[in-house]
């Protein structure tokens, strides 16, 4: 199972280019789609989930035409996106049980064995008489991925799906996605870099609608090993500092600005070396393109 996106652009009839001939290779496993806000990461999951058209390009699951067959699609598509509604009222079983038969699913009996399973997988079967409403963030997101399951889907989009969520949240949706990445292909669109790091086998970067980077995690985590130092400054300093290096992180601790800056060689003046990690690769990237200290 793959999917491949090629030469994809989107503008918008304001004038914003959110795609810019995005091409993409998204094997079968956990895929993260790192960027800042307004990278163009959601119109692209909207792209695939083929909720708009873009201008030119093509997407195939496999042999399958998204952009044509488009309801193909949709019978193998799980979706969640970054803000999605509920009926407060209505409790999760009901819920379920109706997204179910609208996803085919005629048999009563087979329904409510698909509807108690999901609910179980996600921890959520206590929970399954309360209303939606009643829900805290992560059981929320755990309902939407239980949803986004309905019908066995062979592709899964999740767009931002760990922002707002405290880490026992986090870590219990990190683990319910590590196990539906097994068999399917998955994608997690996110700015949070420690997503992609915990659960993600391969990843892109994308950044003011353009593909930066492709490859597995520890690629660019290697790519930049020996080229990361850091130093702490007072906050007066920063523009120096920026006038004279490749700054692509700060972090305020304890009054000082600690630096961290992207260089061939050792570039001496107090700096020191430290190891790079994916974080510092996403920085990399994104500083050639846009400020990282003012997105």
């Amino acid at each position: 199972m793959q999917l491949t996106i090629k030469n994809l652009s989107k503008t918008y009839s304001n004038g914003v280019k959110a795609l810019n001939d995005i091409s993409l290779t998204i094997p079968q496993g956990m895929f993260g789609l790192l960027g800042p806000n307004g990278a163009g990461k959601s119109t692209l999951m909207r792209t695939i989930a083929t909720l708009q058209d873009p201008d030119s390009g093509s997407i195939h699951l496999d042999q399958l035409d998204v952009l044509k067959d488009k309801q193909a699609v949709r019978e193998r598509l799980g979706y969640l996106p970054q803000d999605f509604g509920l009926y407060p009222r209505i409790n999760a079983q009901v819920m379920l049980d109706h997204i179910a038969q609208m996803k085919g699913v005629g048999n009563k009996a087979e329904r409510k064995d698909l509807v108690d399973n999901l609910l179980h997988k996600v921890n959520l079967f206590s929970h399954r008489k309360k209303g939606l409403g009643t829900y805290s963030g992560g059981m929320r997101q755990r309902f939407g991925i239980a949803q986004a399951l309905v019908g066995n889907p062979s592709l899964i989009i999740v767009d931002e799906p760990t922002a707002g969520l405290d880490p026992s949240e986090r870590n219990r949706f990190y683990n319910l996605l590590s196990e539906i990445g097994e068999n399917t292909v998955v994608i997690l669109s996110t700015h949070i870099v420690e997503d992609v790091n915990t659960l993600c086998s391969n990843m892109a970067i994308i950044c003011q609608g353009e593909v930066l980077m492709q490859g597995k995690p520890a690629e660019g985590i290697a790519a930049v090993q020996g080229k990361i130092y850091k130093k702490s400054i007072d906050k007066t300093e920063l523009d120096k500092y920026r006038n004279e290096y490749q700054v692509i992180s700060t972090k305020l601790l304890e009054g000082k600005l600690s630096l961290r800056i992207e260089s061939e060689t050792d570039p001496g003046a107090g700096f020191i070396a430290v190891p790079g990690d994916l974080e510092d690769v996403y920085f990399s990237y994104i500083s050639k393109k846009v400020d990282p200290i003012t997105i």
